[in-house]
């Protein structure tokens, strides 16, 4: 059995080889997570999602740099990147553009690949986030894939959402599309020295001004209603829009401050909890939807599978009778 109390002082080897075992999926990842799960639940976690040429990887790696210089406080950072769809392979590149924070041991980079999963994180990422909170970092920055509009899983797990939109990358009802402001609580416009940024911070904006809908989390989708608008009442949060230059680090204290001001909103109007919550029984639902696929194909033979689907592919019965037959063997 693993020794847990050198994962939690600061061994970082220790660690590395906890959040393999975890990615894994292994036994052994498996009793640590159970055993770490009572010493997590202090971390302040924020997701920074977008498309891809928002600057994610730069905008994290100098937010990391923010906290360490202006709070003093430890930060762990969890990159999830694309697995290709043919080799099942994965660059794990973000440590190369996070090179300015080697040599800090306040700082725990991971990479992770995605494996497949989609919207915007791996599987395994919140068991990845739930060590590291354990270990003891205030902060935990998940960085997504950057497939676009389908990350919103990442609202499931964060208890602050970062949002990154960049000039040049689409007409300006893209930012608005898919839920994004739903799942966003900081709005960033980053590469704010590119020609447009000024017309992307207006229709951000004036969608704001349309009517924000804060994130409640009172549901499995995490959008609120109107009810739960109304009851937020005029202390509800309503994202700010910021504009950076993180490769120059413009901008990035009032991210931070943003953060932390958000940060003191959840916990004074109990959302802190609310959103902990939401959390766990995302992740419960998960684990439990995959132990029930898992038992169910241990109770079907491959060869009564494999028959199923010949009869499909000669559309004999359709994929919703398979089923029927599938789940009443």
């Amino acid at each position: 059995m693993m020794d847990l109390d050198t994962v939690t002082t600061g061994n970082r080897l220790a660690l590395s080889r906890l959040l393999t075992e975890v990615e894994n999926d292994t036994q052994t990842g498996r009793d640590a997570l159970d055993r770490l799960f009572v010493r997590a639940g202090r971390a302040h976690l924020v997701g920074i999602t977008g498309a891809p040429g928002t600057g994610k990887s730069s905008l994290v790696s100098c937010l990391a740099k923010h906290i360490r210089s202006e709070l003093g406080m430890s930060v762990a950072v969890v990159a999830v990147d694309p697995s290709s769809p043919f080799t099942g392979g994965a660059i794990l590149g973000d440590r190369v553009r996070m090179r300015d924070l080697a040599g800090d041991t306040g700082v725990f980079i991971r990479s992770m690949a995605s494996r497949g999963a989609l919207g915007g994180l791996a599987r395994a990422t919140a068991g990845v986030v739930q060590v590291l909170d354990a270990a003891g970092f205030d902060f935990v920055l998940i960085e997504t894939v950057g497939a676009g509009q389908s990350e919103v899983d990442i609202a499931r797990l964060a208890h602050t959402t970062i949002v990154i939109e960049a000039p040049g990358l689409g007409d300006d009802i893209q930012a608005i599309k898919a839920g994004i402001l739903e799942i966003a609580d900081i709005l960033v416009i980053n590469k704010a020295d590119l020609p447009g940024a000024e017309n992307t911070e207006r229709a951000l904006r004036a969608n704001l001004d349309l009517g924000y809908t804060p994130r409640m989390l009172h549901n499995s989708t995490h959008m609120a209603t109107a009810n739960d608008s109304a009851q937020e009442g005029a202390q509800g949060w309503v994202p700010p829009v910021l504009k950076t230059i993180a490769t120059q680090s413009v901008g990035m204290a009032d991210v931070l401050s943003s953060i932390k001001a958000h940060r003191d909103y959840l916990q004074q109007t109990g959302l802190w909890k609310v959103r902990d919550q939401e959390r766990l029984k995302a992740e419960v639902t998960h684990l439990l939807q995959t132990t029930l696929m898992q038992r169910w194909q241990r109770s079907v033979s491959q060869e009564k599978y494999e028959a199923i689907l010949d009869q499909v592919y000669d559309r004999e019965i359709s994929p919703g009778a398979a089923i029927d037959i599938l789940m009443n063997e």
